[in-house]
């Protein structure tokens, strides 16, 4: 699976005239290791890359759509895989006190409800929504 993920790493990245650099490879590593959006203080961490290096990185890789930034109430992005990538379809739990973030799943029948939702968006407005994203702001259970 990994080496699927890869490939579409590298697909993408040759679509927006980018190359696949062990750097780039790095970072889709460590995101892909992790079970929640990081910082990039947190990806610092894994000491793998200089910090220069990964900013001008995630930006080729966000342009490219194989990253996805999530905004938190605490001022730092964080960074996710793009789950059309992983295969992965999630939402965000964001604590408005610390700013954590924390993926969630819900039910197919939720999952279909809002479908379904976006479904009836384009019968009224003609609007025509490709996916979505939930993220659920409020309080974290360390925060209380």
């Amino acid at each position: 699976m990994i080496e699927d993920l890869h490939s579409g790493v590298a697909g993408r990245l040759r679509a927006d005239a980018q190359r696949y650099t062990p750097n780039r490879r790095a970072i889709v590593e460590i995101l892909e290791a992790t079970e929640r959006p990081l910082t990039i203080v947190e990806m610092l961490g894994s000491r793998r890359l200089a910090q220069s290096s990964l900013y001008r990185n995630l930006a080729v890789l966000e342009a490219a759509k194989v990253v996805h930034r999530v905004t938190s109430t605490d001022g730092f992005a964080r960074f996710e895989l793009a789950e059309d990538l992983t295969d992965d379809h999630h939402h965000h739990l964001i604590c408005a006190r610390c700013g954590a973030v924390a993926d969630f799943t819900v039910s197919p029948a939720l999952e279909r409800t809002l479908e379904e939702a976006m479904g009836r968006v384009e019968a009224v407005t003609g609007f025509r929504p490709e996916h979505h994203r939930l993220d659920l702001v409020g309080v974290c259970a360390t925060c209380g």
